[in-house]
């Protein structure tokens, strides 16, 4: 049974919950919207598949630095740019598919706004239909820009109703976890010596170690 515990620390189950809400009501909503801007005329999808995975991230993990609203924004369009541009450079197929993706986390690395799901938009872009090969450039706006728009917008209105911050802001540590707390700079000394990436902000794994070390402090004062 050790597969089936929570994969993420602090996840609990009526958050998981309510992500399944949100993302059910504003990925519903989202298409509607979309529906609106007749994109079926031109032969393109009303919402495109990646928006599925950004919903995922908005919604159940709403505190990643990989789901706040300009990595799924400027990440999924940039992304779908760098797929058009690609697809109408690269004639190989498998090539192309690969140096979509390629490319695209290079650019949304530069441009601070990694987002998986751009992944996909970027392949999307070169493995998809003949209306949006037809579309070129403009795919990228209509529907992969206007989908990400408007579902970070109702994110927006949904995670303040629900009670949860969106976009992130990290809860401030307090006067107890301050005292006991590390300095950024540890942290980023700390993360320089490790070899990878970890899906959280710095200002939140300051707040995170502080509290331990504050808990950590007040049990060895009872003992």
């Amino acid at each position: 049974m050790r597969f089936f515990k929570p994969l993420l620390a602090g996840a609990r189950f009526a958050d998981r919950l309510v992500a399944c809400f949100g993302a059910t009501i504003c990925l519903a909503l989202t298409m509607f919207v979309c529906a609106q801007l007749e994109l079926s005329a031109a032969d393109l999808p009303l919402i495109v598949a990646p928006m599925g995975a950004s919903a995922v991230l908005i919604f159940a993990v709403p505190a990643s630095p990989l789901a706040q609203p300009w990595p799924v924004v400027g990440g999924n369009t940039i992304s779908a740019l760098a797929g058009v541009a690609v697809f109408q450079h690269v004639r190989d197929p498998m090539l192309a598919a690969g140096l979509a993706v390629g490319l695209a986390i290079l650019l949304m690395s530069l441009c601070r706004c990694l987002h998986p799901p751009g992944g996909a938009a970027a392949l999307t872009a070169v493995i998809g239909s003949q209306g949006i090969h037809e579309a070129g450039y403009a795919f990228a706006f209509a529907p992969v820009a206007l989908n990400s728009i408007a579902l970070v917008s109702l994110a927006m209105f949904f995670h303040r109703m629900s009670g949860h911050s969106y976009p992130h802001v990290p809860v401030p540590a307090g006067p107890a976890a301050e005292a006991a707390g590390l300095h950024l700079e540890d942290i980023d000394n700390a993360l320089a010596e490790l070899p990878d990436s970890f899906d959280i902000s710095r200002e939140d794994l300051d707040v995170l170690l502080s509290k331990a070390e504050a808990h950590a402090l007040a049990r060895r004062r009872r003992r």
